[in-house]
């Protein structure tokens, strides 16, 4: 199907329905770095695209279903599931013609002390159970349009905000998997193969890939592209060093492959992202 051209974008159009809480109408927002939280009822033109998310996006569905950019990839968003995009990255999201979509979400304002942990085994799209979720946004949302009452505010965001969080740290990750993630994070610029990643987490190449499915929703290799992207940004902001260093460190011998992989995940070539942060 056709898909968004990837420009900023904000899109509502008059098929779809927000209810939306902001933390300037709401300071209880505030001490978790919530931006604002919103249910919708979407429906096409309805567009969303971020070129450069300033914190972490959660996103779950419970009903209908919708397309989402995570990782460089188009994706299906159907009921029952949730997604998190980290800061920084590219991030965009439609209605589908001729369906509606029901989704909650919770937007980070920064990643610097706020929002969800985003470790190496936090899953980018999986089944989560939203109703719960959902209740706890549109709780919030009635509460503020009630007349606010302060400590019950506080609860509603305590309960959102726990949500977010237990599927950003899922306590049923596999050791085995967390330990595997952790180290492929410690070295990035290792020659990863899926025959060495099934290795390290003592399991079959097909065994691994079924894990990973599931948690955190990538296939082993992408998993390793995300994390040694996420590295490369790192070194892209905190270091001085040349391109071709940071694309080795990262394990990519060609650096115009690496280039080009990181604009495909990010939105941004390496020197593009340097420059917007140092500005």
């Amino acid at each position: 199907m056709k898909h968004p051209e990837l420009v900023e974008t904000h899109l509502v159009g008059p098929q779809t329905h927000e209810q939306i809480v902001r933390a300037a109408e709401c300071p209880a927002l505030g001490p978790h770095g919530i931006a604002h939280v919103g249910v919708a009822d979407a429906a096409a033109p309805y567009t969303m695209v971020r070129t450069d998310l300033p914190g972490s996006y959660f996103l779950a569905c419970f009903t209908g279903e919708g397309r989402i950019l995570l990782d460089g990839r188009w994706q299906r968003c159907v009921a029952g599931t949730a997604c998190l995009a980290p800061p920084h990255v590219l991030h965009a999201f439609h209605a589908v013609p001729g369906k509606r979509w029901g989704f909650v979400w919770v937007r980070y304002a920064s990643e610097a002390g706020h929002g969800p942990l985003i470790n190496s085994s936090a899953p980018v799209l999986a089944k989560f159970p939203v109703e719960p979720v959902r209740a706890a946004v549109e709780g919030l949302y009635q509460e503020q349009a009630a007349g606010a009452q302060p400590a019950a505010l506080h609860h509603w965001v305590e309960l959102v905000h726990g949500y977010v969080t237990r599927f950003a740290q899922p306590w049923h990750v596999e050791d085995r998997l967390a330990k595997l993630w952790e180290n492929v994070a410690a070295n990035p610029g290792a020659p990863w193969s899926l025959g060495e990643l099934a290795q390290s987490a003592h399991c079959s190449g097909e065994h691994l890939r079924r894990l990973c499915r599931r948690q955190p929703g990538r296939t082993p290799m992408q998993q390793v592209t995300y994390l040694r992207l996420r590295h490369a940004a790192k070194l892209l902001t905190e270091s001085d060093d040349k391109l071709e260093v940071i694309a080795t460190a990262v394990g990519y011998a060609n650096p115009f492959v690496f280039s080009n992989t990181f604009k495909k995940w990010t939105g941004w070539r390496p020197s593009e992202y340097r420059a917007r942060k140092a500005g």
